[in-house]
């Protein structure tokens, strides 16, 4: 069954403004998303031993040890093990300059 023979009967015209519907929700939400998420993981994956972190609790800290699914980070008391979802933002000069000076 094709696309030509379902859209010769009768209910074939109904269907073509659902799947315009489709394609616009798609193209406007769906992609836009995922495009997101892989720009997300991508920089999770880019974060590596030294780079200083900022995690979703509000920790600062700086990353000693990589593994699959978590970041060992060393913070004024010591260390934490955390897991790289819980990164939410890179404390880099060239993100956030005075950030990253040495006291």
């Amino acid at each position: 069954m094709t696309i030509y023979t379902i859209l010769e009967g009768q209910g074939g015209m109904d269907m073509i403004p659902m799947l315009l519907i489709m394609a616009v929700f798609f193209l406007f939400m769906i992609w836009p998303q995922m495009r997101k998420q892989k720009k997300a993981k991508a920089h999770l994956e880019s974060l590596g031993k030294g780079d200083k972190i900022v995690t979703s609790g509000g920790i600062h800290g700086k990353i000693t040890t990589v593994a699959d699914t978590h970041f060992v980070i060393e913070v004024e008391e010591g260390k934490l093990r955390i897991e790289k979802s819980a990164v939410s933002m890179e404390l880099t000069q060239a993100h956030y300059p005075a950030a990253t000076e040495s006291k």
